[in-house]
C-alpha cells in the first residue's frame, strides 16, 4: 500500500487562521453595542416614551399651580326709546385678569402622584429595551462568529477530504486499494463542498442581521481570544437569582408601579364626594367714552377688583362616585393579579436561564475532552490506514467527527456567553459593565 500523506496540522491551521483572525478595522462587541444605541429604533423609542412621561408629571403639577388669564372685549350698541325718545349708540370697551389658585383638591395631588409614577413606568421600560438591545446585539454578534466557525471548519474539513480523496486514488491507480475508497472519499468531498456552500449564505444572512442592528454596513466582529476562560455564574445559587428578579425585573417594576397607579386612582376616585376650595383673584377695566343710557355723552370709566374663595361641596351625583370606586377597586385587584404573573413567570424564566448556563459550562467541558479524543481518534485511524488495518472510511469519519466536534465546541463558548447575559437579562441586573466583561475576551484589535 502506498503510504498515505498525513494530514498536518498546516493545512487545518490554515484554513482556521484565515477564517478565523481578526479582520482589519473588526469592531468589538462594546462598539457596535454602542453604535446600534444610536440607531436602533427600539430603544430610541423608549427613551422618547420616558421624556413624554416626564413632561406628563410636569402637566399633572399645573393642578396645584395657580392659573392666569387675561380678557379683553369690545362691543357697540344702540338703544332707542319710544317715551320718551331717545336715541344712543354706545361702545363698551373691557379688560380683564382673573387668577385662581387651588388651596384643597386631592384629587389633582394624586394625579401629580401618579403622573410621577407614570415616569417610573418610562423608566422602567427604558431600562428593558436597554437590556434588550444588549443582549439582541450580542446574540447577533456571536451568531455571526459561529457561522464564520462553522464555515471555517468546513473548508479545513473539505482541505482534508481533498487530500484523502487524492491519496484514494493515487492508491487505486497503484492497485494498492480498490475503487470504493475513492468513491466513499470523492461521495464525502461532494457532501462537504454542499456544506460549504450553505456555510456561506448561513454566514452572509448572519452578517446582514448584524448590519441592520448596529447601522454599519459591512460589521466584522472580533472573534474570541482562544483559549478562553468562560466566567461563572456570580452567586452559584439559583434562589439568590430568582429573589432578584422578583425585585429588580423591568417586567416586574412596571406591573409593581401599575398597582401603585390602580391604588392612587382609588383615591382620586373617593375624592368625589370630598369638597374642593379655590382662591380666586380678579381685576377688571370697563369703559365708555360715548357714556351710557343713563348718561349719554359721558366718558365714563369704572375699575373693580375682587378677592376671595370658591367652595365646592358635592352632594349627589347619580352614584357615580360610588360606581367609579367599584371599578377602580376591581382594576386595583386586576394589577395586583397582573403582578403576581409576572412575577412568577419572571421566576420561572431566571431558572431556565440559570440551569441553562450551567448546563452551557458543563457541554463547554464536555466538548473540549471530545475534541481530543476525536484528534485521537483521528490520528489513530490514520496510522491504521497507513498499515492497512483501516479503510478510506474510517478516516474520513473520524474527520467528520473531530470537524463536528470543533464545531460544536465553538457553538457551546458562544451559548455560555450570551446565557450569561440572558440569565442577568431575566434577573434584571445586566448592564453595559457585563459587555464590557465579555468584551475582555475578545481578540484585542
Amino acid at each position: 500500500m502506498t503510504p498515505l500523506r498525513p494530514l498536518s496540522l498546516s493545512v487545518l491551521s490554515l484554513a482556521l487562521v484565515a477564517a478565523l483572525s481578526a479582520p482589519a478595522h473588526a469592531q468589538s462587541l462594546l462598539e457596535l453595542v454602542e453604535s446600534a444605541r444610536t440607531y436602533d429604533t427600539a430603544w430610541q423609542s423608549a427613551r422618547a416614551q420616558l421624556d413624554a412621561a416626564a413632561r406628563r408629571a410636569d402637566q399633572a403639577r399645573a393642578g396645584l399651580l395657580p392659573s392666569a388669564g387675561l380678557t379683553a372685549g369690545l362691543s357697540r350698541a344702540n338703544v332707542e326709546l319710544s317715551r320718551p325718545p331717545v336715541e344712543n349708540t354706545g361702545t363698551t370697551q373691557t379688560v380683564g385678569v382673573q387668577a385662581s389658585q387651588p388651596l384643597y383638591r386631592p384629587a389633582n395631588r394624586i394625579t401629580l402622584e401618579q403622573g410621577q409614577r407614570g415616569v417610573d413606568v418610562a423608566q422602567a421600560q427604558l431600562d428593558a429595551a436597554s437590556q434588550d438591545l444588549l443582549v439582541r446585539v450580542s446574540q447577533a454578534y456571536f451568531d455571526v462568529l459561529a457561522a464564520q466557525d462553522t464555515l471555517a471548519f468546513v473548508q479545513a474539513q473539505k482541505a482534508a477530504v481533498s487530500e484523502q480523496l487524492a491519496s484514494a486514488k493515487r492508491n487505486f491507480e497503484v492497485g494498492t486499494t480498490t475503487v470504493t475508497d475513492s468513491r466513499e472519499a470523492q461521495a464525502r468531498y461532494d457532501l462537504v463542498v454542499a456544506q460549504e456552500i450553505a456555510a456561506e449564505n448561513d454566514l452572509r444572512v448572519k452578517r446582514l442581521a448584524l448590519d441592520q442592528l448596529v447601522g454599519i454596513s459591512g460589521a466584522k466582529p472580533q472573534p474570541l481570544a482562544l483559549p478562553v476562560q468562560l466566567p461563572t455564574v456570580q452567586p452559584d445559587n439559583v434562589a439568590t437569582w430568582v429573589d432578584t428578579a422578583r425585585d429588580q425585573q423591568p417586567g416586574v417594576r412596571q406591573a409593581a408601579i401599575a398597582l401603585d397607579i390602580a391604588r392612587l386612582e382609588t383615591k382620586k376616585a373617593e375624592t368625589g364626594h370630598l369638597p374642593t376650595l379655590d382662591l380666586q383673584v380678579g381685576y377688571n377695566v370697563t369703559r365708555n367714552p360715548n357714556g351710557t343710557i343713563t348718561a349719554p355723552g359721558v366718558n365714563n370709566r369704572t375699575n373693580s377688583a375682587s378677592v376671595g374663595v370658591a367652595f365646592n361641596l358635592p352632594l349627589f351625583a347619580g352614584f357615580a362616585v360610588q360606581n367609579r370606586v367599584k371599578e377602580t377597586l376591581a382594576l386595583e385587584e386586576k394589577a395586583s393579579a397582573d403582578l403576581e404573573t409576572t412575577r412568577r413567570n419572571v421566576a420561572q424564566a431566571t431558572r431556565a436561564a440559570f440551569f441553562g448556563v450551567q448546563s452551557g459550562q458543563g457541554q463547554v467541558q464536555a466538548l473540549e475532552a471530545a475534541e481530543a479524543s476525536s484528534q485521537s481518534a483521528l490520528d489513530a485511524n490514520k496510522l491504521g490506514y497507513q498499515v492497512g488495518v483501516r479503510i478510506n472510511i474510517d478516516v474520513l469519519n473520524a474527520q467528520s467527527q473531530l470537524f463536528q466536534t470543533k464545531r460544536d465546541l465553538a457553538q457551546a463558548r458562544y451559548n455560555v456567553l450570551l446565557g450569561t447575559l440572558k440569565l442577568r437579562q431575566a434577573a434584571g441586573t445586566l448592564t453595559l459593565q457585563d459587555i464590557e466583561a465579555i468584551n475582555a475576551l475578545l481578540v484585542k484589535p
